[in-house]
């Protein structure tokens, strides 16, 4: 079985996997004469929170905690409840309690805003009951949580207020539904009255001093992105900088223009042929953590408490790429209050972190993938240079081990390397081996999908390839044993719990017409085709340049520009490889993806199957 780590892990190498390919790939990097940036130690920075703002707050997150959100879970409340709705609409609930949090960590602005959405809602929604009738839609539980990571915020209440789905008579309801309603809204309106004369803002405050007094800062050749959880967050930092710095600062969402990205492009990615030093200060939501290259950048600010480590990465990973001259820098935001100079700013700023965290309880597992992660965690990772630089691994991935082993092969013994990779489809072996219960793992494929299946006693589980690879591992003394009748038995599990996990997407693949470049680089790319030490992930790859290439999806620009390096590659096929899986860009590939899908009549194929026998 020869397998590839995803292409992203390795053609450019990222900064998820920095420690990874450090141990396994030295001699490569230093070959190509390429390196990782120095990372610097992160950079907290503490805004403080006065007595008066402080009891705002403290209120403010009580509040929350006492709220019901029973205006979005409605459902809830029904006499009889369809069963299979309830837990869409708890998630609803976890939903909005997620959104009216991270407002309020975002900025004032943003959070006032939503107040009043939120205020302007449950008002409509009482006078609707009180009409006699509710209009409840259905559809729109899946979508919230990709708006919701997209800072789509009025797309979540539009899809709220529609009343296209279900109606329903008010009479079928409890009576604690009208009281839950009222109940929220003179909450609501309390916070409103909090805030509503509150005009301090001490976070941008600081923001604005430690550009103007932090040595990194304030170079003129430091090129900025500012993350924030909320679009009205960048908007409104882009209005406060702007009196200081002009058309130097620019705000980035999913609703701004292509003008916009294309500005963005222009100053940050360092393969843009029309590079521009115009714009020095970018502020953007998550939409901008992936999908453009921006490593002319050197720093990367985190306005917003950083809930989930994973999101840190994708951050920093903007500007901690092979490539960047400079070391890179990353500047953490953490509220504050006066006790700072008493007790300290990590103790302070984990107090703060640690309010929202018990407020939201067991929904803050929304904010972390399910990772159970607590607020003085992630205080500690955020700012930890090391996690930034291990991409969050404590410990190398396997992986990469035994790919440098695959890779090994495929150098110095090219016809074992073959001799493995032509081996018969449903080939299998069996081994003896201590410790191990009596088992089977088998490799299946359909189409582009591969899995691997363990079965054991009880039902068969899917497996990574790590976990495989360090089951199948065997010294070269290690003699082939008998395949016993037991085999079929554990192999029809594994067989029907692929046949319950495979899901069946082709590729139409068109064949037209090419320009000359379009038509040298398929040349080019059929001749690395034919070389003997290609992986399966390879092959894939190539096939996917030629479908690009043969739609046209490629750019005239970086066409001449992959072809121009080609060209100092010689006819060594794997450097023409790696130059084509560093310079067509990830994104260029994700729409094979998204392609018409149709029941495939290709078969299940079983690979390779090993039978352990248990070891004395």
């Amino acid at each position: 079985m020869i397998r590839r780590p995803p292409r992203s892990t390795l053609f450019p190498y990222t900064t998820l996997f920095r420690s990874e390919v450090l141990k396994y790939f030295k001699k490569d990097l230093e070959k190509q004469k390429v390196s990782f940036p120095k990372v610097s130690e992160p950079r907290k920075i503490g805004y403080r929170f006065n007595d008066d703002l402080d009891r705002i707050f403290n209120e403010t997150i009580e509040l929350i905690k006492a709220f019901k959100y029973s205006r979005y879970t409605p459902i809830l409340y029904l006499k009889n409840p369809d069963p299979q709705e309830i837990i869409g609409q708890r998630n609803m609930g976890r939903f909005m309690k997620i959104l009216l949090v991270k407002r309020l960590d975002s900025s004032f602005p943003a959070f006032k805003n939503t107040l009043r959405r939120f205020i302007n809602s449950y008002t409509h929604f009482i006078d609707m009951l009180d009409d006699g009738s509710v209009y409840i839609s259905k559809k729109y539980s899946n979508k919230v949580y990709d708006l919701l990571e997209n800072d789509d915020e009025q797309e979540i209440l539009k899809l709220i207020e529609e009343e296209k789905v279900k109606k329903y008579k008010a009479d079928e309801f409890s009576l604690e539904f009208r009281k839950d309603l009222e109940s929220d809204l003179l909450t609501l309106k309390k916070i409103n009255s909090l805030w509503l004369n509150v005009e301090d803002d001490p976070k941008i405050d600081q923001f604005k001093e430690i550009l103007e007094t932090d040595k990194i800062l304030k170079q003129k050749d430091s090129k900025l992105i500012i993350f924030t959880e909320s679009k009205e967050t960048a908007e409104y930092i882009e209005s406060q900088l702007k009196d200081r710095y002009g058309s130097e600062v620019l705000s980035y969402s999913s609703k701004s223009s292509a003008a916009v990205r294309d500005r963005i492009i222009d100053n940050y990615d360092p393969n843009c042929r029309r590079k521009k030093d115009d714009l020095r200060i970018l502020i953007t939501t998550d939409i901008l953590a992936e999908g453009v290259n921006l490593h002319r950048a050197n720093v990367v600010i985190n306005y917003d408490i950083p809930w989930n480590p994973t999101r840190v990465l994708q951050r920093f990973g903007r500007i901690n790429r092979i490539g960047q001259p400079r070391p890179v820098h990353i500047y953490n935001f953490f509220p504050t209050d006066q006790s700072e100079q008493e007790i300290g700013l990590e103790a302070c700023a984990k107090s703060k972190i640690q309010a929202f965290h018990s407020t939201l309880g067991e929904d803050a597992q929304y904010l972390t993938e399910s990772e159970e992660i607590s607020s003085h965690e992630i205080f500690e990772r955020v700012n930890s240079k090391e996690f930034l630089e291990n991409g969050g691994e404590g410990e190398a991935d396997p992986e990469l081990k035994y790919l440098k082993i695959i890779r090994d092969i495929r150098d110095n013994d090219i016809n074992l390397f073959e001799k493995i990779k032509k081996l018969p489809k449903k080939a299998r072996s069996a081994q003896r081996k201590k410790g191990q219960p009596e088992s089977l793992i088998t490799f299946f494929r359909k189409d582009k999908l591969k899995k691997i299946f363990f079965a054991a006693t009880g039902e068969a589980k899917e497996i990574d390839f790590s976990r495989a690879a360090t089951i199948l591992k065997a010294e070269a003394r290690t003699k082939r044993a008998k395949v016993s009748q037991d085999f079929y038995k554990y192999l029809d599990k594994n067989k029907e719990a692929f046949k319950l996990a495979t899901t069946e997407t082709v590729r139409e693949f068109k064949q037209t017409g090419g320009r000359s470049n379009e038509t040298a680089l398929i040349r080019v790319v059929k001749a690395v085709q034919k070389f003997q030490g290609l992986t399966d992930d390879d092959e894939e790859f190539l096939n996917n340049v030629l479908v690009l290439l043969n739609e046209g999806t490629i750019g005239k620009g970086r066409l001449k520009s992959v072809i121009k390096k080609i060209k100092t590659a010689g006819n060594n096929p794997l450097k023409i490889l790696y130059l084509l899986k560093s310079d067509i860009p990830k994104n260029y590939f994700d729409s094979l993806g998204r392609t018409s899908a149709y029941k495939s009549s290709n078969p299940r194929e079983i690979i390779l199957s090993e039978y352990f026998i248990k070891g004395d």
